[in-house]
């Protein structure tokens, strides 16, 4: 049911999101370029693995080392817009419907954490990760690791079909006030080292 929901959604809405998306790739273009999509590596359901698609909102300046620059100072002023608002995540969509996404869950992150979680935080990756979840809802990067997997694992024990409206709501609410819902480039989030900590 979970699965027929995200599709039904995510296609009825289809027009509204695409177009949208096809406005947005055309300001970043216009503003910085190729390169408008940006892709990475994720942990899936099942700890596997997949491409997340996502609008670029950092530039690749590097330091007088070669090194990139913090994302703080990459981050352009559309990029931060992009982020405030979530139209960076409008891709994602497309993850959606290939099913290496749900609308809600809990946000994949890098594919690089996917060995130093403990088993209890592996068990955020028993359902679909969503484009928004129940962390995102609750203070999102402003608040700790900790309380990331706590909440992400709330909701892998309680999810349910009215638990995800509620949210898709609320996040819709958030993402009209700007609330919460995407960090600013001071708020990024710390590198997770395991175990929690970070």
């Amino acid at each position: 049911m979970k699965r027929l929901f995200d599709l039904t959604l995510t296609l009825v809405l289809l027009p509204l999101w695409l177009g949208l998306l096809i406005v947005v790739y055309g300001v970043i273009f216009f503003n910085s370029g190729a390169g408008v999509i940006f892709t990475q590596a994720r942990g899936g359901k099942g700890n596997s693995r997949f491409n997340i698609y996502k609008l670029r909102t950092m530039n690749n300046d590097k330091d007088s080392n070669a090194q990139l620059l913090s994302d703080e100072q990459r981050t352009t002023k559309l990029g931060a817009f992009l982020r405030k608002t979530s139209l960076d995540e409008l891709p994602s969509l497309f993850n959606v419907l290939k099913g290496d996404m749900s609308l809600v869950g809990p946000r994949p992150f890098i594919a690089d954490y996917l060995p130093l979680y403990n088993a209890q935080q592996r068990r955020r990756h028993n359902v679909r990760p969503g484009v928004t979840g129940w962390a995102q809802i609750n203070g999102r990067n402003a608040i700790s690791w900790q309380q990331k997997f706590d909440l992400d694992l709330w909701y892998v024990d309680n999810h349910s079909f009215w638990l995800d409206l509620k949210i898709l709501w609320l996040t819709g609410a958030k993402v009209f006030k700007r609330q919460d819902v995407n960090a600013s480039p001071e708020q990024t989030m710390a590198r997770f080292n395991g175990n929690g900590e970070s």
